[in-house]
C-alpha cells in the first residue's frame, strides 16, 4: 500500500479535516497563558512521518512539494483555505530517520530561524526503532531529557511560541512486533510528560489508531506499522485539529 497521496486520496482526506476554523478556536497557550495575537507561521517538525517525501530543495512556505504528501500538507491546505486573511506561512521540516538528537543538531536553521508562532513536533519512533536495527543505545530517560531540553531551548529563543506535541505511535503490522513493548509504550508516556512540562497541547495518536483498528486492519492505516497510508495521515490531521482546539 503506497504512502503517496493521489489526487482522489487527497480530496477525500482533506474533507476529513475540513471542520470549524482552527484560528477562531483555542490555540495552545505559551508561557503566561496568552494565545498568540496573530498566528502566521506554522512549522511541522519530526521524522519521516512528517517528512512524507517533501522536496527539501524547496524552502518557500505553503508550496505543495515542500509540504510532502502527508498530514502537514492536509493541515496546511485546509488552514490556508479557511484563513486567507492570515496569509499563513506553513513549513514542513521533517527529516526521515531523525531521532531527538538529530532534531537538536539542525534546530537552529530548521526551526529557530523560521520563528514559528506554532511549532508542531512528532518524533520518537526512530529513537526506539534504531535501537533494534542500527545499534543506537539511547534510553527512555535520554529521550525524555533531550526532548525537554529541545523545548526549553526553543522557548528561550522564541518566548511566545506555542507547542503541539504529537504522540509517537506504532501499529501491529510490518516492522512492529513484540520487541517494541513495553519500551515503546514508555517512550510514548515520556512524550506526554514532556508536553505537560512544556505547557504544550498533546495529540494522543496511539489510542486513536487503536480505536480505528476496530474499523479496518492495521495495514489500512500503516503499511509497515510506522509510516501512515493516506488514510492514516488523514486520521492524524483530524486528531491534530481536534486537539489544537476546534
Amino acid at each position: 500500500m503506497t504512502e503517496q497521496l493521489s489526487r482522489r486520496d487527497f480530496v477525500a482526506a482533506a474533507g476529513v479535516v475540513a471542520a470549524a476554523p482552527i484560528l477562531a478556536g483555542r490555540w495552545p497557550s505559551p508561557v503566561g497563558g496568552r494565545p498568540p495575537a496573530a498566528v502566521r507561521t506554522i512549522l511541522f517538525q519530526g521524522d519521516s512521518i512528517t517528512d512524507a517525501g517533501r522536496d527539501r530543495a524547496e524552502h518557500r512556505p505553503g508550496i505543495g512539494a515542500a509540504l510532502g504528501t502527508g498530514y502537514p500538507l492536509l493541515l496546511s491546505a485546509q488552514l490556508m483555505h479557511e484563513h486567507p486573511q492570515q496569509q499563513l506561512a506553513c513549513y514542513n521540516r521533517g527529516v526521515s530517520g531523525d531521532r531527538v538528537p538529530d532534531l537538536a543538531s539542525r534546530w537552529a536553521g530548521d526551526t529557530l530561524a523560521l520563528k514559528p508562532d506554532l511549532l508542531s513536533i512528532l518524533v520518537g519512533v526512530n529513537d526506539f526503532w534504531h535501537k533494534l536495527f542500527r545499534g543506537y543505545s539511547g534510553t527512555v530517560e535520554d529521550y525524555e531529557r533531550a526532548y525537554s531540553a529541545l523545548l526549553q531551548r526553543t522557548r528561550a529563543a522564541l518566548p511566545s511560541v506555542s507547542f503541539v506535541i504529537m504522540e509517537p505511535f506504532a501499529l501491529p503490522t510490518g516492522a512492529v512486533d513484540a520487541r517494541w513493548h513495553p519500551e515503546f509504550d514508555q517512550r510514548r508516556a515520556a512524550a506526554q510528560r514532556v508536553a505537560q512540562t512544556a505547557g504544550a497541547t498533546y495529540v494522543p495518536l496511539q489510542a486513536m489508531f487503536d480505536d480505528l483498528l476496530k474499523d479496518a486492519p492495521a495495514e489500512y492505516w500503516s503499511a509497515d506499522g510506522v509510516h501512515p497510508t493516506p488514510a492514516g495521515h488523514a486520521a492524524i490531521a483530524h486528531a491534530w485539529r481536534q486537539a489544537v482546539g476546534l
